[in-house]
């Protein structure tokens, strides 16, 4: 796998039936080594080991219903209180971070009201702070380390 736009993480890789596996400590098994699961694994690494956030606050991988479609999001963090803190929407390295990126993770985010979003390839990461109720965002060059 290439290398990212991350701090340098070690990770525990098996080769299994002609497929890698990469062990994920949230979700505490192996899984296919995809494109975008090295992205998703390093953001993980990211919000404990760089960002501080506490592991049993993020949640990897679940479903949601946007307009009556299933959905998965990728990462999400909560508060302490159960609310969103932050949504994360990860794509392998190779996809560009298009509008169309941008439009997935506010579909997602209208019913999820995180307080912050970041979009990633891996390459190249985005991260806005939401004000719902003026129904604005704004970029920010990084996410807010864990304080609570």
């Amino acid at each position: 796998m290439q290398d990212l736009n991350f701090p340098p993480y070690s990770f525990r890789i098996k080769n299994s039936q002609n497929r890698q596996y990469i062990f994920d400590g949230l979700r505490k098994k192996f899984v296919v080594l995809q494109p975008e699961e090295w992205v998703r694994q390093h953001v993980l690494r990211y919000l404990v080991f760089t960002k501080n956030y506490p592991k049993s606050l993020i949640n990897v991988e679940k479903q949601l219903t946007v307009n009556n479609l299933k959905k998965r999001y990728d990462v999400v963090v909560f508060n302490p209180d159960g609310s969103i803190f932050l949504l994360i929407e990860c794509k392998a390295p190779e996809v560009k971070i298009t509008q169309d990126t941008f439009d997935q993770i506010a579909r997602y985010n209208y019913e999820l009201k995180a307080e912050y979003l970041m979009v990633t390839n891996g390459l190249e990461h985005y991260y806005c702070e939401m004000d719902h109720k003026n129904e604005k965002y704004t970029f920010l060059k990084d996410i807010p380390d864990f304080s609570r």
